[in-house]
């Protein structure tokens, strides 16, 4: 059966494709290790931390850690790493977190509304430097 140009229907959409592709970005040298985020569709979008050290891969955060900071609705910045131990931005609840080599995640900042992006570590004075976003309040000009 013959149809005009663009009038056919596919059996290919852009959710079949996008979802088994995987997104690579931030790309971090640690040492011998490298470290990246993966977009993971297949996990509704969660971004993993993953490393590859000695011959092979694996994922350092756990689920449901989403490694991804929503700072100015952009994000970026969401991880820094040091000598093998993580700081993270956790998308859930915009909270930093430390991973230490094995161990899991725990909480850096407190529980709140606020939101971290672009870490940066200082060694020398054992800090991390964010921007940190707050909401306004209501009714606040």
């Amino acid at each position: 059966m013959l149809a005009a140009y663009g009038s056919w229907s596919s059996p290919l959409t852009a959710d079949t494709i996008l979802a088994s592709s995987i997104g690579l970005v931030a790309v971090v040298l640690d040492g011998d290790n490298i470290y990246w985020l993966e977009a993971r569709p297949q996990e509704k979008g969660r971004n993993v931390l993953v490393r590859y050290a000695g011959g092979r891969t694996e994922d350092i955060t756990p689920a449901p850690f989403n490694v991804r900071t929503r700072v100015h609705e952009y994000g970026g910045g969401a991880f820094v790493i040091d000598q093998g131990t993580i700081y993270f931005s956790n998308d859930a609840d915009g909270r930093i977190y430390i991973q230490s080599p094995g161990q899991f995640p725990q909480p850096l900042t407190p529980s709140g509304p606020q939101r971290y992006a672009d870490l940066v570590l200082d060694s020398q004075r054992r800090r991390i430097m964010a921007v940190c976003e707050k909401p306004a309040l209501a009714g606040a000009e």
